[in-house]
């Protein structure tokens, strides 16, 4: 039996960050240094090292020893991994106080690497490179709130604007205002007052970055009933981030629904997490609030990928993994692509450059349940699919990927689909993947996952037909259950179903 895990990549060397921050102290290992890296270990130590430093200069005591705590066991953590490339972060409390360089003396000893100090500016530039190659076409104001500050950058596609860092983190506005929400109100809208970088958001995305925000974002979602569990890409309505902001900062956290869902160390940091976001708002005028899981540790990663590698699509660079990893054939949902492209190209349907690419993940997710009882492989498909830790890909998106592969497994029906997951699509990506997944059933029938078939094998549309052509040296495959689901398609897409032998 083989002693290495198959269901890695082998072309890839793993890496690990270790972010030392005001709140917490956080190793995040990764598959590797790709354009779509996956974490495979994470691990967080709240430590607080921010707490007091606005009013003493000093980190505590107690909460450096915590931070060495976590760091010893991150050491031996990395040790165990064999991960020798790790590179290690620090903020705004060790930015600020008078014993920080300290501090990350000891941090370097512990972690045998030295300790990266990162200015603000420097900062907010990672967060923003975390945005802009994590989320697809991103346009808008990028905002990362830590302990100790905010740091606010805009974004346009790949291109970034200048940075601004802010002391007003949750930890030092707890400090600074004594604990006080009008206080604390006050001094943020001093801090915000006649930003430049507020502008990029007007009408546009603010893209919300850290714990805090991650954990308001989640009682949202809770709150909501929200049928996906993935925190990234996760859109919030500009009204409705108002009213809800308005309400954790009104009432006590401990009586909030679903307040069990944020960590007992987190909730003394929310209310005033949704007062900076409040004044944000206020100031900014945007559409929506944006939740981005990928903030300075990815972007550490992204600014060391090459020029190739960065033009790559995360998503379709995502969907080729797993298709290495899990499928039968990974050749043979390649092909898949190349038979979807000429069948959506003779429908006459209209086809955006956005919905040709998540049909082409789509094709490359297809067979990814394939392992599991055939009565359940839709349903774990698309549970797999819906939850994944892609990149690239919106809410809506992640749901059109989902039920294109479950209705490859379960047929066309909708009984078997949640009605909440379907509410996140539109009516047109919940048509679309409903074809292709008709599209996939004929596909898998007549190859038996195989590569070296389609080619052969064409579907394509006429005015009034829907067509399959089978070589006449594979005959046999032209039988009842194939012409079912080819008619099953043609139905949805409104022509005659007909099966050709052809020489």
């Amino acid at each position: 039996m083989p002693k290495t895990a198959q269901g890695r990549l082998k072309i890839v060397k793993s890496l690990a960050i270790i972010d030392i921050g005001s709140n917490s102290v956080r190793l995040v290992a990764y598959e590797g240094l790709t354009r779509s890296p996956t974490p495979i270990f994470n691990e967080k130590a709240l430590c607080g090292l921010g707490r007091g430093v606005m009013a003493t200069g000093l980190l505590a005591e107690d909460a450096m020893d915590k931070a060495y705590e976590a760091l010893r066991r991150y050491r031996v953590l990395c040790d165990i991994m064999k991960i020798t490339d790790v590179q290690v972060i620090a903020t705004a409390a060790a930015r600020d106080a008078e014993n920080g360089a300290e501090f990350l003396k000891q941090c370097s000893r512990i972690m045998r690497v030295k300790a990266q100090l990162l200015t603000g500016k420097r900062e907010a530039k990672l967060s923003a490179l975390g945005v802009a190659y994590g989320i697809h076409k991103a346009d808008g104001l990028v905002a990362d709130l830590g302990g100790g500050s905010l740091e606010l950058i805009s974004v346009k596609g790949s291109t970034l604007g200048k940075g601004v860092t802010l002391p007003i983190g949750v930890i030092s506005l707890q400090d600074l205002s004594e604990g006080n929400l009008k206080k604390a109100q006050k001094i943020i809208r001093d801090q915000l007052d006649d930003l430049p970088q507020l502008k990029s958001a007007r009408e546009k995305s603010i893209y919300v970055i850290g714990g805090t925000w991650r954990a308001l974002a989640k009682l949202h979602m809770k709150q909501r009933g929200y049928p996906l569990q993935v925190m990234h890409n996760y859109v919030i309505p500009v009204r409705d981030a108002k009213d809800f902001t308005a309400l954790v900062e009104r009432v006590s956290t401990d009586t909030i629904d679903s307040i069990e869902a944020v960590s007992a160390a987190r909730r003394p940091l929310i209310a005033h997490g949704a007062l900076v976001l409040e004044e944000l708002i206020k100031k900014c005028a945007p559409v929506n609030i944006v939740v981005s899981a990928l903030g300075v540790r990815e972007g550490l990663i992204f600014e060391r990928l090459s020029k190739k590698q960065l033009k790559e699509d995360p998503l379709i660079h995502a969907a080729h993994d797993l298709n290495i990893l899990r499928s039968r054939s990974p050749q043979h949902c390649e092909e898949i692509i190349d038979w979807t492209d000429r069948f959506m190209k003779s429908t006459q349907f209209e086809e955006t450059p956005d919905e040709k690419r998540l049909r082409h993940a789509a094709c490359l997710l297809a067979d990814i349940g394939w392992r599991a009882h055939p009565d359940y492989r839709g349903e774990q498909s698309m549970n797999i699919i819906a939850n994944a830790s892609f990149i690239g890909v919106d809410h809506p998106g992640r749901v059109y990927l989902a039920l294109a592969v479950a209705y490859r497994h379960m047929g066309l029906g909708d009984d078997q689909i949640s009605p909440r997951l379907r509410e996140l699509a539109t009516s047109r990506m919940l048509d679309r993947a409903r074809i292709l997944g008709g599209a996939l059933r004929v596909a898998y029938l007549i190859t038996a996952a195989m590569p070296g078939v389609l080619e052969y094998a064409p579907l394509y549309c006429t005015k009034e037909a829907l067509t399959l052509e089978i070589p006449a040296e594979l005959a046999p495959l032209a039988g009842e259950r194939v012409f079912n689901r080819l008619k099953a398609l043609a139905r949805i897409i409104g022509r005659t179903p007909e099966m050709l032998l052809v020489e």
